[in-house]
């Protein structure tokens, strides 16, 4: 893999909102851990770029929203100030002297004890004299930065218009303006492309040079595919190959078992969808890089290197050592990714004071799967959030809704041929008359009224945390936990979170935490529950076939999950026993859940 790909440590901080992981890379990269970004909000980056500026010291020049590619020169302002910063943090680290309390040590410290610089530090710390001299020399060479890397959800894509209201060319659309920032940024990571394909965005990265080999065969910027299934995995990879674009990694996510946005699948469990990527896992790597080569060849760029494999990863739900070693190792993945835990660590994200004590203190039935995204996705949520207080008291006033400033979710255009948001104050108004005279139900109202402004909510801890104020004092904090979360209490320490991710400690976790593929099984239960109560006047042929293909993925992947048990050992007895008991129980329930439909 290209330098700039690899990973020092085995697992990432994936994105998490708008505002909570912006700035990780600037308290995690120095380590080694490589976090991500999301993009898609360059109003924030600006005033995070302004705020750190101050607070490290460097120049600032203001890039206001009637320049010419405000956008795209924003995001690529910001991540020009992450990288120089980090790299000035590793150049710090290396000039530092092997003492307590020093960066250079905390780094070599949470390495994972297999990793061959940490038992090189270890062997450093029982010499003397010369050796210790050269091995502290060595330790120093082998410091690496994590990756910078970004998000962008290529569903949130508007068209941009002028001051003068004309249309711009599609290039300025959100997310390909975002693509340009990251492209045309110093960054080396990679992008982290969420929420399935968008062709525009995809053909558009054909435009860089940097995501193309180069005379050395190196890629200076990956391309992430954030998948929940091996067959969107195939078909995205495919679509970019033929273009002569190499997919880096396949960053599999649970469907349900995750924090956001929760794109379920028919009910495909992570079990078997892991065990089909390693079993195709050459298959998809060669039919990859035989169109990647074919194309380039065919454009006379430099070809690709040989024996480039793309990383398999996953995230969602992993909640302890032994769940997080048997994910790696059985499915030979290259990586996992560690969300929600990390916004209980000050050291690693920005969740201001508030809405951290907000999550300590919430309940399991706080962590819940709501109506509030305007894209009309299910979306992970906090009842108790300030975000949910402050949707609640506008609508006690009779005045539900958000004034909608950055409109990055105006999509519907049900009122005007103007798309506005579901979550605008303007369109919840014209919702309640359309209720009002009899044009809509009461349970359809309901989910609209659900709908919180996410890109001032998930924007706001960013800025609040940072010591800034964010604009028109709109403070209130949405936040998307997963449900994971909910076994996770208190602030812990990096070092703490990262040991107990490596099994050098384990934090204490409350003990109802069902296994990772037990918990994700009974979320699309739960899930399939309400798909079936959902009021549909006609149960039509096409409704009763996804429920009976829903319901037979959950029973193959049960059957799948029983198998498994039996051939290998999956977790400690104590919860090998019991995860046997609660799949004979799902199953059971599963069974009586769904009623011959007619």
């Amino acid at each position: 893999m290209p330098e700039s790909f690899t990973s020092v440590h085995s697992f990432h901080i994936p994105v998490m909102g708008l505002g909570f992981t912006v700035d990780s890379p600037l308290k995690v990269a120095k380590f080694g851990i490589s976090s991500v970004v999301s993009i898609m909000d360059d109003h924030l980056l600006e005033e995070m770029r302004r705020l750190y500026s101050r607070k490290l010291a460097v120049p600032y020049i203001p890039i206001d929203d009637k320049m010419e590619d405000y956008r795209a020169k924003r995001i690529t302002a910001y991540l020009n100030l992450l990288h120089d910063e980090v790299i000035r943090q590793i150049e710090a680290i290396k000039s530092q002297d092997f003492e307590t309390g020093k960066d250079i040590e905390q780094y070599f410290e949470l390495l994972p004890n297999s990793h061959p610089s940490k038992k090189m530090y270890h062997q450093m710390l029982q010499s003397q004299g010369n050796e210790k001299r050269e091995l502290q020399a060595l330790l120093k060479r082998s410091v690496l930065p994590g990756n910078i890397d970004v998000n962008i959800m290529t569903k949130v894509d508007k068209i941009n218009f002028d001051n003068e209201g004309n249309e711009l060319p599609r290039e300025y659309s959100d997310a390909l303006s975002a693509l340009r920032g990251f492209a045309n940024s110093k960054v080396n990571g990679s992008v982290v492309f969420s929420a399935g394909m968008n062709p525009a965005l995809f053909s558009y990265a054909e435009q860089f040079a940097d995501f193309f080999p180069d005379a050395n065969g190196k890629i200076k910027k990956g391309i992430i595919l954030k998948v929940s299934d091996y067959r969107s995995a195939l078909i995205q990879g495919r679509f970019l190959a033929k273009k002569g674009l190499w997919v880096s990694e396949f960053r599999i996510e649970s469907g349900l078992n995750c924090g956001g946005h929760a794109f379920a699948t028919d009910g495909l469990l992570i079990g078997p969808i892991l065990e089909e990527f390693k079993t195709n896992r050459d298959t998809l790597t060669q039919t990859l890089w035989t169109s990647c080569q074919q194309v380039l060849q065919e454009k006379g760029m430099p070809e690709m290197p040989a024996g480039l494999k793309p990383k398999i990863t996953y995230q969602g739900g992993i909640g302890n050592a032994r769940e997080n070693q048997f994910l790696m190792e059985y499915y030979e993945l290259d990586g996992t990714g560690w969300g929600s835990p990390f916004l209980l660590v000050p050291e690693a994200t920005s969740v201001d004071e508030d809405t951290l004590q907000r999550l300590i203190n919430a309940r399991k039935s706080d962590f819940y799967l709501s109506h509030a995204s305007p894209l009309g996705i299910p979306f992970n949520n906090l009842r108790n959030s300030s975000g949910e207080d402050q949707r609640k008291a506008r609508i006690a006033k009779n005045r539900p809704g958000s004034p909608c400033y950055k409109k990055f979710l105006t999509f519907s255009t049900e009122f005007s041929d103007k798309a506005i948001c579901t979550a605008s104050r303007e369109y919840q108004n014209l919702k309640i008359k359309k209720f009002e005279a009899g044009e809509t139900t009461k349970r359809e109202l309901d989910e609209v009224l659900a709908k919180d402004c996410l890109c001032e909510g998930l924007s706001a801890p960013a800025i609040l945390n940072a010591g800034g104020t964010p604009k028109r004092n709109l403070n209130a904090v949405t936040i998307c936990p997963g449900p994971n979360l909910a076994y996770f209490k208190g602030i812990f320490s990096l070092k703490e979170m990262v040991d107990h991710i490596y099994g050098k400690i384990n934090l204490n976790l409350d003990p109802e935490r069902p296994h990772v593929f037990i918990k994700e099984l009974q979320l699309y239960v739960q899930h399939l529950k309400v798909e079936i109560e959902k009021t549909i006047p006609e149960k039509t042929a096409k409704y009763e076939s996804y429920i009976e293909k829903f319901k037979k993925n959950l029973q193959d992947g049960i059957q799948y999950y029983q198998e498994l048990s039996e051939q290998i050992s999956l977790d400690t007895e104590e919860i090998l026993d019991k995860m046997k008991v609660q799949l004979e129980g799902i199953k059971e329930e599963i069974q009586g859940l769904v009623p011959q439909l007619t």
